[in-house]
């Protein structure tokens, strides 16, 4: 099967990998091939021929600017995969993104799903927990010289392989025409999963509860875990911590 996969970060190199060595023909694009998703050069000849498209793209910023940016990019993409008669369009989304309004980041990314929903591809969202390997940067976005804030939010982390798995999986199916939620094993309060992270690296920062410290802060009750029987994944955070 030819899959052209739309990113080469974190997922996307992953993703495409598992493809790959699954047997199918698999092209991975990004701007540093020539594929502009804003202004849609290179994005035609990105998606000829391919029956599935996975987009893996992301906003280079988590502000107001990320809505013009998910509205432009996922238009070009639709646009072009339907000229090329693609079969699947496949995206990779956040469990929980539609209830965190007062976030700009979340709002983009509700706006990607809702675009890729009303387009005229068949679709399959995979919407994945916080990623294992995110949890350093989390920490380091509320970091005051030895103290890091954090609020009490339920996070339930997953290994960015499984997600990888996930959506290569999704992606070789039929389409969904809806949203598939993946999640880590484990839900912890962000400050008790900061706390961790600090004592298992050897870090002496010290995490201070704070409700009203970064993005987090905004996601009330257990928004960003997966909804009762979910499937989950199995690698445990403390085991990942400790392969780094």
């Amino acid at each position: 099967m030819k899959i052209a996969v739309i990113g080469t970060g974190l997922i996307g190199s992953q993703v495409a990998r598992q493809l790959a060595d699954a047997g199918h023909d698999v092209t991975a694009h990004s701007l540093s091939t020539g594929v502009d998703l804003l202004t849609g050069e290179g994005l035609d000849d990105a998606v000829r021929g391919a029956k599935v498209v996975v987009d893996l793209t992301n906003s280079p910023t988590f502000d107001e600017a990320a809505i013009d940016f998910f509205r432009t990019t996922v238009t070009n993409e639709l646009s072009a995969a339907g000229k090329a008669g693609v079969e699947h369009f496949v995206a990779l989304s956040i469990v929980g993104v539609d209830q965190v309004p007062d976030v700009a980041y979340y709002r983009a990314k509700t706006l990607q799903e809702n675009l890729i929903q009303a387009g005229p591809i068949p679709y399959s969202i995979v919407r994945a927990t916080q990623f294992m390997e995110f949890v350093p940067a989390v920490l380091d976005t509320t970091t005051d010289g030895d103290v890091v804030r954090l609020p009490a939010t339920p996070i339930q982390p997953i290994a960015s392989a499984e997600v990888a798995a996930a959506v290569a999986e999704t992606a070789v199916g039929a389409p969904l025409r809806g949203i598939r939620n993946i999640g880590g094993p484990e839900v912890f309060p962000l400050d008790e999963l900061g706390r961790l992270t600090l004592a298992e690296t050897g870090d002496r920062r010290t995490v201070v509860t704070d409700e009203a410290a970064g993005l987090f802060a905004a996601a009330k009750g257990n928004v960003l875990t997966t909804p009762e029987g979910t499937p989950l994944a199995k690698t445990h955070y403390r085991d990942w911590l400790r392969s780094r």
